[in-house]
């Protein structure tokens, strides 16, 4: 057992990946007392592992606690600790919005339908899909049209998204962006899809009400300078409805 933890530790360190599918991968996911074991050596050293049923690989990360002692000495671990500028991240957290958020969706799908058509209640339960089933990609250049010049534009834009294939994050063929090993392991989804799902929509809907709000506003104040132009302020209903129309309109 400690050759293959020494060999699966080394491996991760080096590729910085491994296939869930991978034979040492598998008894790490699966083996409680191999796990415990690869735990405490990995600790040893300021390490965890990482990983989750929707990744098809898995990787090691700092412990928390190791975060400021190794990051610390200046300000930039406060950002990120990958040496991203600022418009490198959003980058990224806009790729893992259009990437991760409807992948999960799929893959959480397929299993409650799975769910549902199981006839056997004691049925092996089937593993999670990933991959290209359920992980597409998005096209480079409809990207940067969306978002390319508040990401600072060509030359930036190709910059940082060469930095994020360096670093895992995405893969990148012919003008197609798709996930790359690290884009679903280092990003915490319990942490990221509520800032973006509530957080960002809930100010895209505030904003919206406050438009909608606006121009009902301005409408008001027209119809009020043309009752004080006419003379009608107390001359009843501006238009002849119909009886549901009025009451409608009346409680609008």
């Amino acid at each position: 057992m400690e050759h293959e933890i020494k060999t699966l530790t080394a491996r991760l360190l080096a590729h910085r990946v491994v296939p869930r599918a991978d034979a040492l991968a598998r008894k790490a996911l699966l083996d409680d007392i191999f796990r415990a074991e690869l735990d405490k050596s990995l600790a040893a050293v300021g390490l965890r592992l990482v990983e989750n049923p929707y990744a098809e690989h898995i990787a090691v990360a700092l412990l928390p606690e190791m975060t400021e002692p190794v990051f610390g000495s200046g300000d930039a671990w406060l950002n990120n600790n990958l040496g991203l500028p600022r418009d490198g991240v959003a980058l990224l957290v806009i790729l893992w919005a259009l990437i991760i958020l409807p992948k999960r969706e799929r893959q959480i799908a397929r299993v409650e339908a799975g769910k549902e058509s199981q006839s056997d209640m004691f049925g092996a339960q089937k593993p999670l899909e990933t991959g290209e089933t359920v992980s597409t990609g998005i096209s480079e250049d409809a990207l940067y049209a969306d978002f390319g010049k508040a990401l600072g534009g060509r030359t930036r834009f190709a910059a940082n998204l060469g930095r994020l294939v360096n670093l895992g994050f995405i893969v990148r063929r012919s003008r197609w962006l798709d996930e790359g090993p690290m884009l679903d392991l280092m990003i915490d989804y319990a942490q990221l899809a509520p800032r973006i799902i509530e957080g960002a929509l809930a100010d895209v809907l505030l904003r919206r009400e406050g438009r909608d709000a606006l121009v009902d506003k301005r409408a008001d104040d027209e119809i009020e300078d043309e009752i004080a132009d006419d003379g009608i302020a107390s001359a009843g209903p501006l238009f002849d409805l119909p009886p549901d129309d009025a009451a409608d309109g009346e409680a609008r």
